[in-house]
């Protein structure tokens, strides 16, 4: 059983109830000739490079390299993966129970109407692709990020995993509506694995048509991005396109349909694995697999564990609890709700994938659950740390067939080690949040205070903490908050918001070698002005629909 996190810290006050806290250049690339095996059929066509020339003989490998503005000399392989990892036998593109593999080959299907580009991220492009923004504007790039077209050298995958979805074994899951379409190794050496999500149905399809509508690409581009820019680490979106397909879907959960397009989003991540790759090949005995995709995964992305160790199952454990638990910690600092924590959802990697029904919390409020179909609210904000627990305890289960007595031994006491992990980074983030230096007694009921108060007048989250940044000492000690800071107006509403300023004053005093002006400046680095509040994506969709995609660049 999955032990819960409590409330760690003391009341302030006597008689002040435990509000609940949040728990709360182009590098050398060897352009490879596409060899797929005989009679694969697929509905994608290959997008024919120059694929009979090394950018290394074109002299395109210098160190001042610019931007490729084009994608001539451009290339994807999935070599990498496919070297390695079992592919399914089964060529053809029906759905299916998929065993002994962590890929199926898959084609995109590409769109039947027209297909524009709605948005594209010129720092994915630039930074991460190595791409000039211009290149966007080209045919070639349109197929290539719709799933028209894939790249010669590259074999399109769709990854098999399974996982416990609302806390219930859910069996064969997979990337039912997703395309790996290659891995990139751009000018720093970094490997970006590019998947488009979308692009039409794969053996994992289950029930679904294997697209994905405007509305929800829409959220995933710009949370993607936006989750980059507050620093959580997150997949990126590279592009999203827009076609005039029909897709029926509920949105409201309530068995009623309407008719939206058809949209696909070019995500990129350095690994899409996640806690449900591990636990399907675990679930079916598939052990020898477990182990081959553990070692792929340690030796690709896990550069402090030794793959030869023999407790490096245990070390590779202990460095995704700990980075699960920084991850919580910072969904909560900026308040951020995923809406479907399931073990699928939960990247190896410990970074944010995934995006669907999610939510920035407005006013603070513990309980807030941005997904509508969460109806035993599960997935609650002030719940994510105890289900981040829970999938480790699922992934550390999924572990266990390949560790000795003692090895499991160690693996339980490190997973009993993430609440303080996750409380250390918690307190850590929300005393830099309120500008505090050092170690003092009493932090903890200084935060749990001031939550408190935000609970009980329902005070913006996001503003709270930002006009905190920006009032000076003196305004405090007066109690003279202007105008403009409407949600601290707010909490001063409270009879016991004066007793908070206070011990929040001494507290401040108690800073060494420090300033107003750089305690000051030192929160507004922290705490953001703006987040993607619900009723900002929701302005972008609705433009969206009247392709007016002012808000989604």
């Amino acid at each position: 059983m999955t032990p819960r996190i409590g409330f760690p810290f003391c009341c302030l006050m006597r008689g002040l109830p435990c509000p609940p806290l949040f728990l709360l250049g182009v590098t050398c690339h060897a352009v490879v000739r596409c060899s797929l095996p005989p009679g694969l059929q697929g509905s994608a066509r290959l997008l024919h490079l120059s694929t009979n020339v090394s950018s290394h003989e074109l002299g395109y490998c210098e160190a001042e390299a610019k931007l490729a503005s084009s994608l001539d000399f451009w290339t994807l392989s999935s070599e990498n993966l496919i070297a390695v990892l079992p592919v399914d036998p089964v060529q053809e593109n029906y759905v299916r129970k998929v065993k002994n593999c962590i890929f199926s080959i898959a084609f995109p299907t590409p769109f039947k109407s027209r297909v524009r580009l709605a948005a594209v991220s010129k720092e994915v492009l630039e930074d991460i692709l190595d791409l000039d923004l211009s290149v966007s504007e080209t045919d070639d790039f349109i197929q290539l990020v719709s799933g028209e077209k894939i790249v010669s050298g590259s074999i399109p995958l769709a990854h098999r995993y399974g996982g416990y979805q609302f806390g219930i074994w859910a069996g064969q899951l997979g990337d039912g509506r997703a395309h790996l379409i290659g891995i990139y190794t751009n000018r720093q050496g970094e490997k970006w694995e590019l998947q488009l999500k979308g692009s039409g149905k794969t053996p994992y399809s289950r029930n679904g048509d294997g697209r994905a509508v405007l509305r929800s690409s829409v959220r995933e581009f710009l949370c993607s991005e936006a989750m980059h820019s507050l620093g959580i680490p997150t997949s990126r979106a590279a592009s999203l396109v827009v076609s005039d397909d029909e897709v029926w879907r509920g949105q409201l959960y309530n068995g009623n349909i309407v008719k939206e397009r058809g949209a696909v989003v070019l995500r990129v991540a350095k690994s899409w694995f996640r806690i449900g790759s591990l636990e399907i090949l675990a679930h079916y005995g598939e052990l020898d697999l477990l182990r081959t995709l553990l070692d792929f995964i340690i030796r690709e992305h896990f550069p402090s564990v030794k793959v030869t160790e023999p407790n490096r199952y245990v070390d590779f454990f202990s460095i995704v609890v700990s980075k699960t638990a920084r991850l919580m910690a910072l969904w909560m600092s900026v308040g951020f709700a995923h809406g479907v924590c399931n073990t699928d959802n939960f990247s190896l990697l410990s970074i944010t994938i995934d995006y669907g029904p999610f939510g920035f919390m407005e006013a603070y409020n513990p309980d807030f659950v941005p997904n509508t179909s969460d109806d035993e609210r599960r997935y609650k904000i002030g719940n994510q740390a105890n289900i981040g627990m829970f999938n480790l305890n699922k992934l550390l289960q999924a572990l266990n067939p390949l560790l000795d007595p003692r090895q499991k031994q160690l693996a339980a006491q490190i997973l009993e080690g993430y609440p303080v992990l996750y409380y250390t980074r918690f307190r850590a983030l929300f005393k830099a949040k309120l500008g505090l230096l050092g170690e003092r007694k009493g932090d903890d009921d200084l935060i749990a205070f001031l939550l408190h108060l935000m609970a009980k007048t329902e005070a913006d989250f996001t503003m709270t903490f930002r006009q905190l940044s920006e009032m000076t000492q003196s305004q405090l000690e007066e109690l003279d908050i202007p105008q403009q800071f409407w949600a601290l107006k707010m909490i001063s509403k409270h009879k016991l918001f004066p007793a908070w300023v206070s011990q929040y004053l001494l507290r401040l005093n108690s800073n060494t070698n420090d300033s107003d002006s750089e305690r000051r400046k030192r929160m507004t680095t922290v705490n953001p002005r703006y987040v993607l509040k619900n009723w900002m994506a929701e302005s972008a969709v609705r433009k969206a629909e009247r392709n007016d995609f002012s808000e989604t660049c």
